[in-house]
């Protein structure tokens, strides 16, 4: 994919020393000044302009390649359409609630988040707050400074032996079992992805979630903010836990329904409660504000120092490798494919696209099934981006604004059905990418390998077995295999100035269909095309691009 595929009225974008477009990109929130550096060191041109108006921002974006963004930006409906060049958004941090993530499919764009960067940071700050909450230390403090000496007032709790129960165990969430288990605490945990080895690995328990809240002294929650998980813990669930229950949230607002949290603090049923997050930010007021079995921060579970260069690097990395390399890392709408990863599969990924945009081109009906075959050597290879390459190529001859990010999604939403089949066997050739489309009129299928692992070649097209290598303008004629075919279509094309550069053939059966592959020096004209189909013995004719 170019730097530079499209660009918005009178922009032109700086050139390295090759002559390349360099990408662009706008850092729009406050980051660390080492992600600028690192835009800058890999070659790519950045600007940074955090505090934005949204109007400001629409009026820029089209600018620019990429986005880096904190959690202050929104990368609206509204921003993502007029951000004609957009290739990436990155967010430096891990909640993306920011961005439309259908909204940025549906337009190409990749959306990367860090999980990892400030993965321990918020552990940490989970932790400390059930420490916190267990002992009541900031209310001691305030009460303490206020001259006073309530010593029978703060009667606390030990943790040790209490039973932690964490509502999803990802990257944060292993790391606050692993913490919590060196504090002597009994560790269970909810999470639909959470294998069962996994769990034992980390040496706790998965259970249900009603389990979890019949067994949990402390319930602390580590899961994305999703349809399934808004007000996971909400007035229903109170009931079913224990009477005086610890609740931590330092994950997303909105996981917990503060109303019904306000009722269980009140009656008691809930002893306390530590929240960094809350369901509307910044929480300049909030109903459970000065309650006194409640602690706030200000979102800080990624607030360190160590954090903000931690995600700010990241997300200026895998921004770059994208933008520069096609790598894709940590990616929410579209397979990833590391950069030492992606300078391999390129050759793969060039015959992919062919074979989709041939298979798309010849196809004159709609689509109702796709099975895409993986054999020999690339059968071993990350074939997840291929597929999305193939679905690319595909989509692209019958609809506009398609690429390797949308296709799949695309590709639902008409409800084609994609089917991806790998073979360990290695056949006629060590490598082999195989496409069939079932459409309304029937089925096609189109096969391609790569001649010195480098170069794509189609080997076969429906059934018919050839070997020609893909150029800019081609033919491809179908038609009965008949004496003195092939010097009527080599007349005609004289006889209208087409030049052919290369010319390939196959056929099924003797007397039977016969497909052609040409290559002409220049694009057909529809006139001759026409002359083409009233030849004898065609029965389908087309010009191809690639």
């Amino acid at each position: 994919m170019s730097a530079f595929s499209q660009k918005s009225d009178g922009f032109r974008p700086k050139r390295n020393k090759k002559g390349n477009p360099m990408p662009k990109v706008l850092i729009s929130d406050k980051m660390s000044p080492l992600a600028e550096q690192v835009f800058k060191e890999r070659g790519i041109e950045v600007d940074f302009k955090p505090g934005l108006s949204k109007e400001e921002l629409i009026e820029i974006i089209g600018e620019y390649d990429g986005l880096a963004v904190r959690s202050a930006t929104k990368a609206t409906p509204n921003v993502l359409k007029a951000a004609k060049n957009l290739k990436v958004v990155g967010r430096a941090g891990i909640g993306v609630d920011n961005i439309d993530i259908p909204a940025a499919t549906d337009a190409g764009v990749v959306v990367m988040n860090t999980p990892f960067g400030n993965s321990i940071t918020t552990a940490e700050h989970a932790i400390a707050m059930m420490m916190a909450l267990a002992r009541q230390i900031p209310q001691a403090n305030e009460s303490t400074q206020a001259g006073k000496w309530e010593k029978s007032r703060f009667m606390g709790v030990e943790l040790t032996g209490k039973t932690l129960g964490l509502i999803g165990c990802g990257n944060i969430g292993s790391i606050v079992a692993e913490r919590a288990l060196g504090l002597r605490m009994k560790v269970v945990a909810f999470d639909p992805f959470l294998a069962v080895e996994r769990a034992a690995d980390l040496g706790i328990q998965k259970v249900e979630l009603d389990e979890l809240f019949e067994r949990a002294d402390v319930i602390s929650l580590h899961t994305p903010l999703t349809d399934q998980t808004r007000g996971i813990v909400g007035a229903d669930a109170f009931p079913k836990m224990k009477d005086g229950v610890r609740i931590v949230n330092c994950a997303r607002g909105g996981l917990i329904d503060e109303a019904a949290l306000q009722e269980a603090l009140d009656s008691g049923k809930v002893s306390g409660a530590a929240l960094d997050v809350f369901e509307v930010e910044p929480a300049t007021e909030n109903p459970l504000f000065g309650h006194e079995r409640v602690i706030c921060t200000p979102h800080l579970g990624a607030s360190t120092s160590e954090a903000q260069v931690n995600v700010a690097l990241q997300v200026a990395e895998q921004m770059s490798d994208y933008l520069l390399t096609g790598g894709v890392t940590n990616a929410l709408n579209m397979p990833s494919l590391s950069a030492e990863e992606a300078p391999k599969l390129k050759p793969y990924m060039e015959l992919a696209k062919q074979i989709g945009g041939f298979a798309g081109q010849i196809t004159e009906t709609g689509l109702k099934r796709v099975v895409i075959e993986y054999e020999g050597h690339v059968g071993t290879l990350n074939t997840n981006p291929l597929t999305a390459v193939v679905l690319e190529g595909l989509l692209s001859p019958l609809m506009s604004s398609i690429n390797m990010v949308n296709a799949p999604v695309v590709a639902k939403k008409r409800n084609i059905q994609i089917t991806e089949v790998k073979h360990d066997r290695e056949g006629d050739y060590h490598t082999l990418i195989k496409l069939t489309v079932d459409t309304e009129r029937g089925s096609r299928s189109v096969s391609g390998t790569l001649f010195a692992n480098q170069k794509p070649r189609i080997v076969e097209v429906n059934d018919v077995m050839l070997e020609a290598e893909l150029a800019p303008n081609m033919l491809y004629v179908v038609n009965d295999d008949k004496p003195g075919f092939i010097g009527a279509l080599g007349s005609l094309l004289g006889h209208n100035g087409v030049n052919v550069a290369t010319f390939a053939l196959g056929r099924k059966v003797l007397g039977e269909e016969a497909v052609a592959l040409v290559s002409v020096d220049e694009p057909v004209k529809d006139i001759v095309l026409d002359q083409l189909a009233a030849l004898a013995h065609v029965r389908q004719t087309k010009k191809l691009s690639f």
